[in-house]
Parts: structure tokens; sequence; C-alpha cells
């Protein structure tokens, strides 16, 4: 299994900041859902999309590096194992110019059915999706 990589670029705006003056820690949160959500949505064809939502079970973060104002960062995504309805994701968030990473998270995400919101089984067609399979 090879992941597909999924990447966007920020900027870091006054509104991201903390009293430290630091990007505060739940926008990191919030960026690690909104690049999971980008990812699922720039892949999955419409008719997946329409059959299975996402939930997240858990979120682990690591602060390696403040990130402060003006900052551009890259927000990187991949997926990991997949075990049930469990899928884990990885996100890195890098400081572009210093090409280092200031921010490592894992998070544990459900797949559910869109229409019982009950648990489904990830699939290899779900799986494809995130992952070259052939690899």
């Amino acid at each position: 299994m090879k992941p597909y990589v999924f990447e966007q670029t920020r900027l870091v705006q006054p509104e991201d900041l903390d009293e430290l003056q630091h990007v505060n820690n739940v926008r990191y949160l919030q960026w690690v859902q909104d690049v999971a959500e980008a990812h699922w949505k720039s892949l999955a064809p419409a008719e997946i999309q329409q059959q299975f939502i996402w939930v997240v079970l858990s979120h682990f973060i690591e602060y390696k590096s403040p990130v402060h104002l003006a900052d551009e960062v890259l927000v990187r995504t991949f997926v990991g194992n997949a075990s049930g309805p469990k899928y884990d994701r990885h996100v890195e968030i890098w400081k572009a110019k210093e090409d280092k990473v200031c921010v490592k998270a894992h998070s544990v995400w459900c797949l559910l059915s869109a229409e019982s919101h009950r648990p489904k089984k990830v699939t290899d067609d779900v799986r494809g999706i995130f992952e070259d399979l052939s690899s």
C-alpha cells in the first residue's frame, strides 16, 4: 500500500493566533479536519461521497515548533492503516520556507453509512481512493 499525499498551502492570518502570537492549538485542529475533508472531496467520486460520511474518533497532536503571523505553511495529509470501519489519518504541518515540520497529528476516523449513520467497513473501493493498492 502506498498512500496518496494531499497538500494545501495556508498563509497564517491574525485570527489564527493566540495571545502568545503563535497559531492557536484549536486552529491547528481545524486545519487537520479541513485538510482531511478536502482530501476526501478532491478524490472520492460524487456517488461514493453520497454513500458515506466520516466522523472523528480521536486526535493526537504533537506541537514541535511555533508558527507565526504571515508564515506560509504546507498542510500535508495521508492515510495509514484501515481496520473495520476505522481509518488512521496523518497530518503534518510544515513551515514552507524552513522546510520544517511544526505539527504532527494522528487521527482515527470512522466510516459511516450516510443513510443509517452506522459504521461501515472500509472497503477496497474506499481504500483505493486514498491508496495505490497495486504496490
